[in-house]
């Protein structure tokens, strides 16, 4: 659908691979960001050199940091800000569109202060809007490329969901529909704690078998407790589940694998995350499952161990020692 006008927030690598390929698709696509001096270099640029190197973004692409002006007149709003802004800059955006404006949602994780997957917080602050959540086996730099990538676009109106897959749609992007936004959210939030799981192991040389095993009962875990939330078992076997944990478990592009791997050498928390340099959400998406799980009363023996990883001291070695020890059970 080209010449829609659409607005992506959010100047990340993730944020600025999608506006890179729905400008790329002929839509009229505006990226904002809050930082007046990053905006400055994009346009001077033209390369998200911070996030994304030396790769040259659409000439057709916009940028702003003035917010009313960048949502001004659109079609849609795709959110790419960390899971922890969104009700922030919700709250922001309210009296600047219209309920015309259909939303897409392509952060992941969870509101760590109410617990809430990002649709309900969505919901809270913007109910007369029509919403998408897209989420899927995902790095940015891939994206940005142009290699083959799929993704599930999940919402409640299928004309609404239609509407946006033909933004996002190419030779290299294809968009598959979904109806189960609770499935596709829980999945994209959990999978990055199971990232962190697989970078220790393999950060403490536990071979190839470990992987294998942690990423299989992660995502018996991610089932287990998302079932009882309300996701439907098929979508967290499905893209933006088993897809986006295989993803994220296995190469080093993943900041949570890669925040796994420091803490297997000794690194502290905050230390780890300053390497990084970008937000890590799994560290805040496994303080709230792992309270969902004690609510729900599930058994989540490998978000429990990173939990303790990550806020109570636990060492590496000995969380993984405490995995093998649990008494023997049936698959």
């Amino acid at each position: 659908m080209a010449n829609t006008r659409l607005c992506v927030l959010g100047a990340g690598s993730w944020g600025t691979a999608l506006a890179n390929l729905l400008a790329s698709n002929g839509n009229q696509v505006t990226l904002w960001s809050h930082d007046k001096k990053q905006v400055e270099t994009l346009k001077k640029t033209h390369k998200n050199e911070q996030y994304l190197g030396d790769f040259p973004l659409s000439e057709k692409l916009l940028f702003s940091d003035n917010l009313a002006s960048a949502v001004s007149r659109v079609d849609g709003i795709i959110v790419a800000t960390p899971s922890h802004a969104l009700r922030e800059i919700l709250k922001k955006l309210q009296n600047k569109v219209s309920k015309e404006v259909i939303f897409t949602l392509a952060c992941k994780g969870f509101e760590e202060k109410t617990g809430l997957l990002l649709h309900s917080v969505f919901e809270q602050e913007f109910c007369k809007n029509q919403l998408t959540v897209l989420s899927g086996p995902t790095f940015a730099r891939e994206v940005i490329q142009g290699l083959p990538t799929a993704v599930t676009i999940a919402t409640n109106d299928p004309e609404a969901g239609k509407k946006v897959i033909t933004w996002f749609h190419n030779h290299s992007f294809r968009p598959y529909l979904g109806h189960d936004i609770t499935g596709v959210e829980f999945g994209g939030a959990v999978k990055n704690i199971m990232a962190i799981a697989a970078g220790i192991s393999d950060g403490l040389k536990l071979g190839a078998n470990s992987r294998a095993a942690l990423i299989s009962r992660g995502l018996h875990e991610m089932i287990n407790l998302g079932v009882s939330l309300g996701a439907d078992k098929a979508t967290l076997m499905g893209l933006s589940g088993m897809g986006d944990l295989v993803l994220t478990c296995t190469d080093n592009l993943s900041r949570n694998r890669q925040l796994g791997l420091l803490l297997a050498e000794g690194k502290a928390l905050e230390d780890a995350k300053l390497i990084i340099g970008q937000e890590v959400e799994g560290v805040r998406a496994a303080r709230v499952a792992y309270k969902l799980a004690v609510k729900q009363q599930v058994e989540v023996p490998i978000i429990n161990q990173v939990y303790q990883v990550l806020f109570n001291k636990l060492s590496p070695k000995k969380a993984v020692m405490d995995l093998m020890n649990r008494e023997i059970k049936e698959e």
